[in-house]
């Protein structure tokens, strides 16, 4: 959903749709005006051992928007987004992307485990999309 969604995140999701109550209290620990970072959601998905899309539907749920996205895709300020395309691209990860990406497109999941295969971060595997042009789709939270 777009920054224009804000307030209606909860609207992804069937009516009447509740939100756990113990990944609610986590997250409310951690949202700082409304807003809930990547990296803390996905905490909240391992301690808690669930899936990063259960703690992305409660985010919704509770109209919490996901800042800082660790793929530098959304949620930066002031500029949106952090990635950007990168000039050097190793041929192990340039061969990893082709494996991974289908018609253009790759799953965020899929740049994490890219990442930790590599042992780099998980922003030079975005910035390799980028540079790429693949995009990168389904968000682990469901904010894409």
């Amino acid at each position: 959903m777009t920054h224009e969604d804000a307030g209606h995140y909860g609207a992804k999701h069937p009516a009447g749709t509740v939100c756990d109550p113990a990944i609610a209290a986590a997250l409310e620990k951690v949202a700082e005006n409304e807003r809930v970072a990547c990296a803390a959601a996905h905490e909240i998905a391992a301690v808690s051992k669930i899936a990063p899309s259960e703690v992305g539907k409660a985010a919704d749920l509770l109209e919490y928007r996901i800042i800082k996205c660790q793929m530098g895709l959304f949620g930066h300020e002031p500029e949106k987004r952090t990635v950007r395309p990168a000039e050097d691209i190793s041929e192990d990860l340039r061969d990893r992307l082709g494996r991974y990406a289908t018609n253009g497109q790759i799953p965020c999941a899929s740049c994490w485990k890219i990442a930790e295969e590599l042992g780099s971060e998980k922003l030079t595997v975005s910035c390799a999309c980028e540079a790429l042009g693949i995009r990168v789709k389904h968000c682990q939270l469901g904010a894409f």
